[in-house]
């Protein structure tokens, strides 16, 4: 997701270029600038699986939750494995064999249609994001190291924002193509998408292997020894990095619950009774708000604390939240979309300060961080199961997903202790 790639890198860290020039450099920045967009708009789509196989399949909010979970749960079995793949393949053909896999989780997609089983699609879902965590492995890493060091944050940056804007132009791709055809209560509309999907993917595997790009081997970083305490059995051993740990499966569980229930959110009458077509045109406002959030996180990075914007932030979004349960029509949907523009900065920023002074198992910490992004799996479940149990007490599915809210609220409420108190570095 937006801010989601940036850092959750592998487990190894990579120290010498091997028949590099500018050409290269910059033919392989190319490259990457769309794997980028292709992991935000691929991730992002899942927003419109949500209401979409929700209604087709009849599904309550617990089992459509299923969709992220199985889509996220990816990162915490299959990161660790990526990583030691990259290592031993190396990051190009890491990333090709990482399209590949994707293509072969869309293409899944047509028996599932055909089957009519939701959970061969959960199944498909979970190759797809096997495919999309191999490519964030071997991405993240390859784009910070490629080219100069001094430039590195730039090109990241740069790299998001490109991630960014995939995820704002999911939701319109998945309105026009996919929620458009919800009338007819028939899972046929995902077909033709995934399977033009998979096509680009492979498209793309292909271009890449004809391409010469510079080779990166790993080994072990020897200028990442900055304050490194020796005795230290590991990363793990640092209480701020736990705290780290946390903080990142508190986001991507806070933000991609969000992200997931906004179109049932916004069709609800007493919210702003949007149909899911155009519900789908103001879930990318929430996700390209990061796209400008983390323009504006650049500057502000540099003039304050980073710790104290982090913190700042989390508050924000809890106000914001707040404020939308509280309200209804445009203020309600206003301010909840307004909760993407700060979560621009929370990812980078939660994963430097929880990296901060670990020296020499900074790559150790980099593979437990990526692995936290299991949030997204988790959290959503547990606000499906809320709005589930308050939709069944209450008789009012409007009140479940307001009071749903809850938990993206303690997921905030603890990245404002982390950015204030808990990114303190403590042995």
């Amino acid at each position: 997701m937006a801010g989601m790639g940036q850092g959750g890198g592998s487990s190894f860290a990579a120290t010498k270029t091997e028949g590099g020039n500018k050409a290269s450099y910059q033919t392989a920045l190319y490259a990457l600038m769309v794997l980028f967009f292709m992991m935000g708009f691929i991730t992002c789509l899942n927003d419109i699986l949500v209401p979409y196989l929700k209604k087709v399949f009849e599904l309550s909010y617990t089992q459509a939750s299923l969709i992220q979970f199985c889509f996220f749960s990816a990162y915490a079995i299959m990161s660790i494995p990526s990583s030691k793949l990259v290592e031993k393949i190396g990051y190009k053909k890491a990333m090709i064999l990482g399209f590949m896999v994707a293509a072969a989780g869309c293409l899944m997609f047509f028996p599932a249609v055909s089957l009519h089983s939701y959970g061969v699609f959960l199944f498909s879902l979970f190759v797809l994001a096997t495919g999309i965590v191999l490519l964030q492995v071997a991405g993240n890493p390859y784009v910070a190291i490629l080219g100069d060091p001094e430039t590195s944050s730039s090109r990241l940056t740069f790299a998001q924002a490109l991630n960014s804007v995939g995820t704002f132009i999911a939701p319109h791709f998945g309105a026009y193509f996919i929620l458009s055809a919800l009338t007819h209560g028939s899972a046929e509309a995902v077909k033709i998408p995934y399977l033009g999907l998979a096509a680009t993917l492979l498209i793309i595997a292909f271009v890449l292997s004809r391409l010469t790009l510079p080779v990166i081997t790993s080994g072990e970083n020897e200028n990442i020894v900055e304050n490194d305490d020796s005795k230290h059995s590991g990363a793990w051993s640092y209480t701020h990095l736990v705290c780290g740990v946390i903080g990142i499966f508190a986001y991507v569980g806070g933000e991609v619950a969000i992200g997931s229930y906004l179109i049932n959110y916004f069709e609800q009458p007493e919210i702003a009774g949007l149909t899911h077509e155009t519900g789908a045109a103001f879930v990318s406002y929430y996700w390209g708000g990061a796209a400008v959030g983390r323009f504006i996180g650049v500057y502000l990075l540099n003039k304050f604390k980073p710790n104290l914007v982090l913190g700042t932030a989390a508050l924000c979004s809890i106000l914001l939240i707040v404020l939308s349960i509280n309200s209804s029509g445009p203020l309600a949907m206003w301010s909840i979309i307004s909760v993407g523009l700060f979560n621009s900065i929370m990812f980078p920023t939660i994963f430097t300060l929880a990296i901060k002074g670990l020296g020499k198992h900074t790559a150790q910490a980099s593979g437990y961080l990526s692995t936290a992004i299991v949030g997204g799996a988790v959290i959503p479940v547990l606000y499906g199961v809320v709005v589930d149990y308050i939709k069944t007490t209450q008789g009012s599915e409007a009140t479940g997903l307001r009071i749903a809210f809850i938990i993206p609220i303690l997921c905030y409420l603890y990245i404002a202790w982390f950015g204030f108190k808990g990114s303190e570095k403590r042995n």
